[in-house]
């Protein structure tokens, strides 16, 4: 074991002596990741608290940066594919599917399907354009007087309460839950909500699709199956008595041919609106199931007052706890009902309307900066 410290010491000067000798050979891009992995060895000995828990980290610390890399370049690529997917499905909404039910349904289903529909639009594009570009929130970097719990190693700024950094937003996000690819942006205080209602009109919206669509599927997929059927036949060849002296086929596909002349011709359009209808309800329903797990998760923790890193932290800690005999509270639970009026910022009766069922702009409970950690009354607002 202490020849080990020895060796990393021998081993980084051996490196940084080649790299001052090819360093004015060596182009921009490449002396920055040469320095990175430097000061990552030179931190395997850099004092006695070294650990194995400091050693694996830093040895998959390349393997995290590139991650970060990668993850920041495809967000703009997972941001298009949900714009795109959704475009997809409301253009066979209303190309396909709205002059049946126009044409079809009775007056009161018209009316539902076109009400709902289009809230349910409206509630999706608002949230999800408002979750990708307001901020989540940072601590500020200059001097000030706000109460804070640690220190950023990498930021080097103090970090407030329920306060992370995110590596791929190379930032402090207050009260960071996680980083969302698909909305390549950072989930935090200030776009929380705008989060999680889009999961949830999401979520609703294809549940819509793949309920109300599931007798259309049902046709469509017969349907398709059929002309499948039909084109096998089509490319059957008329064969004469010398096929049949050969033994290309038996005698009785000559019936195939009556069975073709009486069925109904089939166009490319009824293909392609069969088509479109089970990739709609294939679509709809995987990301009812995926999304709607997910949002489930996050309303699961909206009712304990956390985000998801606290939720492994609180986990941590609680298991320590309960080793010494002791139980842990989350400050920041003010119970179930308590924790959805402050998600949603209702501070009256009409705002479950206003800014939970309609669009809305408003900012969110506190600054993020400073939480109130004190035991509050069982109804905190008298809503």
């Amino acid at each position: 074991m202490r020849l080990c410290p020895s060796v990393m010491h021998l081993f980084a000067r051996w490196l940084r002596s080649c790299s001052r000798r090819s360093r004015n050979r060596m182009p921009q891009r490449l002396r920055e990741p040469l320095s990175y992995v430097q000061l990552l060895i030179s931190s395997l000995y850099f004092n006695s608290l070294t650990n194995s828990d400091v050693v694996v980290d830093s040895l998959f610390e390349p393997v995290f940066w590139m991650v970060d890399i990668l993850t920041r370049w495809f967000g703009k690529v997972f941001v298009f594919l949900v714009v795109a997917l959704t475009s997809s499905i409301l253009f066979i909404a209303y190309v396909c599917l709205l002059p049946m039910v126009l044409n079809t349904y009775t007056p009161f289903w018209i009316v539902w399907h076109v009400c709902y529909g289009h809230w349910n639009l409206i509630m999706i594009a608002f949230h999800y354009y408002k979750a990708t570009s307001t901020s989540p929130g940072y601590p500020p970097k200059m001097k000030n007087d706000i109460p804070f719990v640690s220190v950023c190693k990498k930021c080097v700024i103090p970090k407030p309460p329920r306060t992370h950094h995110c590596g791929i937003c190379n930032t402090c996000i207050l009260k960071m839950d996680h980083h969302c690819p698909w909305l390549n942006n950072c989930v935090g205080h200030f776009n929380h909500r705008y989060f999680f209602s889009f999961c949830l009109y999401m979520t609703l919206g294809c549940l819509y699709c793949s309920v109300s669509g599931r007798t259309l599927f049902i046709d469509a997929y017969n349907a398709i199956d059929h002309f499948k059927h039909m084109d096998v036949e089509k490319q059957g060849v008329p064969v004469t008595g010398v096929g049949l002296l050969i033994g290309i086929v038996p005698q009785e596909p000559m019936t195939v041919k009556s069975y073709h002349t009486s069925s109904t011709p089939y166009t490319f359009k009824d293909r392609m609106f069969h088509k479109s209808v089970i990739y709609m309800w294939v679509l709809t329903s995987t990301v009812a199931v995926a999304l709607g797990g997910l949002t489930v998760w996050h309303a699961i923790l909206i009712s304990r007052g956390e985000t998801s890193i606290e939720r492994h932290i609180n986990s941590k800690e609680a298991k320590y706890m309960t080793k010494r005999g002791k139980i842990y509270k989350n400050p920041y639970n003010y119970g179930k009902l308590n924790n959805w009026k402050v998600f949603f910022g209702v501070e009256k009766k009409s705002h479950w309307l206003t800014r939970v069922l309609l669009p809305s702009g408003h900012v969110p409970y506190g600054d993020g900066l400073a939480w109130d950690i004190y035991p509050l009354k069982k109804d905190m607002m008298p809503v």
